[in-house]
This record gives C-alpha cells, sequence and structure tokens, in this order.
C-alpha cells in the first residue's frame, strides 16, 4: 500500500510539474526577440508607406513644375525679339 501511494503520488507531482511547464510555454507565447522583431517589422511598413505618400508628391510637384517651365518657354518664343 505504501509503495502505491508513493508512486501515486509521484506521478501526481511529475504531471503537476509537466503541465505548469506547458501553460507557462503557451502563456509566454513569443519572447523578447520577436516581439521587438514585429514592432520593426511593422516601424518599416509604416516608413515605407509614409515614404511612397512623399515620393508620389514629390513626383507630382515636379510634374507641375516641368508644365510651368513649358508653358514659360512657349510663351517667350511667341514674344518677339527684342531691337537692338
Amino acid at each position: 500500500m505504501r509503495k502505491t501511494a508513493t508512486a501515486v503520488l509521484g506521478v501526481a507531482a511529475l504531471a503537476a510539474v509537466l503541465t505548469a511547464c506547458q501553460k507557462k510555454d503557451e502563456m509566454s507565447g513569443k519572447g523578447p526577440a520577436e516581439k521587438a522583431g514585429e514592432k520593426i517589422d511593422q516601424a518599416a511598413a509604416k516608413a515605407s508607406e509614409e515614404l511612397s505618400k512623399v515620393g508620389e508628391k514629390t513626383g507630382q510637384a515636379l510634374q507641375d513644375a516641368g508644365q510651368k517651365l513649358e508653358s514659360k518657354a512657349q510663351e517667350m518664343q511667341k514674344q518677339p525679339e527684342p531691337q537692338k
């Protein structure tokens, strides 16, 4: 009887330890390096989006400036040359 009780207590203790370890791993989820990596990825994605927006605005501004220059150049070609 004593051997059986000791064996049952030993098995129960082992099961409790293994269960506790498993729950701890499940609860912790991601480690600090994984969390930091995710934040870096998110920041890089956001920066990429912002740079894309800035690039689009810059491209549009350059197109507008080019059109204005072309328009002024055409106006100047139409004007008569000054007399010397």
